[in-house]
């Protein structure tokens, strides 16, 4: 008679695995991370079986002490992973069973690997969400402190990387801030679909027993179960709305992490960012790279790739669990890492930028910034806006030939482009007062950067702030 080859589900095979199959199907080396989770699912699952009566009260408390132990000994270090076992569970359940005997195949009864691996992830992902969500809260909170600093420091903003207008260092940074800003709002939105209870699915069709999801899924936290056992084990939208989210928050440190580069070289000098961000050159002894935004910026593509992953992953699969979803781990482990190392450097760093202000400011005075403040002008006193663009547009080309900025040509200089111009012009063609003037909500003027770093600090203050 042939010898069961697994003990979860040996019993129908005649023989043993390939050795490199099994080397090929297992996971353990990857879902060990859930471990916790898993043994959070477990005592939950006795509990509710012990209150339905399928498990007696000592059964459910020689179950739970013995996966107790065990969370200490993976926590310790001293658990044996063994890959003949597949995974995390049935190595969790195996080692169960050497301590409690045959009540610890009882802990599976009502249950399927299929829905078990399902909450796992959902568990583990939820508790990730809520330490990306405190680490974007943190880079959040450095930034509003940062522009609020540097609410009236000048500097050029820009259009296709061309010198346009003259902005605040402060409103650039608060630019940043909106778009983490909604990066949080897709998380916590993203974080309410995670909270769904899988388990009581089974393998695909629910489960004979009397068990109560209800009590599981208070048990657990989630804000119910999920109502359709076969969406239950083979969804993985959840994983994919992170990733997708993940995606979307890299780009947006990207974007930041170029206009750092930018702004720390030579050629800019806006910026400089500590030594202990930075690395130097093994050739080169001047040399101070800003490798953490320039690996924050390579990072984004490993990201956009786990995106793509998951989506291929799962656009072909029949319903309701395929061995596919096994593949669903990595992606969603790497991508999990990957943010929360990028969002922890960019915590840290942001609060210890230092601007070079007159650096940024000699930049939005070479530009020629202050043009369409000129235009303006002109139109105020009656001229039409595309005579006004004309007339500025000969003002600039003049001021090329003779390389003087708007502000430092004389009254004379500038009336020969239009008699409306008056000594009065002056007080737009100032860098101070170009700013001034955007006196609006959204505005870059001093005064409106302050109030909407006050508006953002608050907003972060209100019960809302933190899951």
């Amino acid at each position: 008679m042939s010898q069961p080859t697994n003990q979860s589900w040996g019993g129908r095979f005649s023989e043993p695995t390939d050795a490199f199959v099994e080397r090929f199907t297992a996971s353990v080396n990857f879902d060990q991370r859930l471990a916790h989770h898993d043994i959070r699912g477990s005592i939950a699952h006795a509990t509710m079986l012990a209150g339905v009566g399928v498990l007696s009260g000592d059964e459910r408390d020689a179950i739970i002490a013995g996966l107790e132990e065990i969370d200490q000994e993976i926590a310790e270090g001293r658990f044996v992973w063994s890959a003949k076992l597949e995974d995390v569970h049935m190595n969790i359940e195996a080692r169960l069973t050497e301590k409690i005997g045959i009540t610890g195949k009882k802990l599976h009864t009502g249950r399927s690997r299929n829905d078990q691996v399902a909450t796992d992830i959902r568990l583990y992902l939820r508790d990730a969400i809520d330490a990306v969500d405190s680490e974007l809260l943190r880079l959040r909170t450095g930034l509003i402190e940062l522009a609020d600093r540097e609410a009236a420091t000048i500097m050029p903003g820009f259009t296709h990387l061309q010198t346009a207008q003259p902005v605040t260092f402060g409103h650039h940074l608060l630019a940043w801030h909106e778009m983490l800003a909604r990066d949080q709002e897709r998380l916590r939105d993203c974080r309410k679909r995670v909270n769904v209870l899988p388990l009581g699915a089974a393998a695909l069709a629910g489960t004979t027993y009397p068990i109560d999801r209800h009590v599981t899924a208070e048990l657990l936290g989630f804000e119910r179960p999920a109502e359709n056992s076969l969406d239950a084990v083979s969804d993985r939208d959840f994983a994919i709305e992170f990733t997708a989210f993940a995606s979307l928050l890299l780009m947006h440190l990207s974007r930041m992490s170029e206009e750092l580069v930018l702004w720390t070289s030579a050629q800019f000098a806006f910026i400089d960012l500590p030594d202990r961000f930075c690395t130097g050159s093994s050739i080169m002894p001047q040399k101070k790279n800003p490798d953490v935004p320039e690996l924050v910026r390579g990072k984004t593509g490993r990201v956009y790739g786990h995106l793509m992953g998951l989506l291929t992953l799962m656009k072909s699969q029949p319903l309701a669990y395929n061995k596919d979803n096994q593949e669903d781990k990595e992606p969603l482990f790497d991508t999990l890492d990957t943010v929360q190392g990028c969002l922890k450097a960019f915590a840290d760093m942001v609060p210890a930028i230092e601007a070079k202000a007159d650096n940024m400011y000699e930049a939005a005075r070479r530009g020629f910034s202050t043009a369409t403040d000129l235009a303006d002008y002109l139109v105020r006193k009656g001229v039409a806006f595309r005579d006004a663009h004309e007339i500025v547009g000969q003002s600039v080309a003049y001021g090329i030939d003779q390389k003087k900025d708007l502000s430092e040509m004389s009254l004379d200089e500038l009336r020969q482009f239009s008699e409306t111009i008056g000594e009065d012009v002056f007080e737009v063609l100032t860098l101070e007062g170009s700013v001034a003037a955007r006196n609006h909500i959204g505005g870059t003027a001093p005064d409106q950067v302050r109030a909407a770093a006050q508006r953002a600090r608050d907003a972060l203050a209100q019960p809302h702030g933190a899951l």
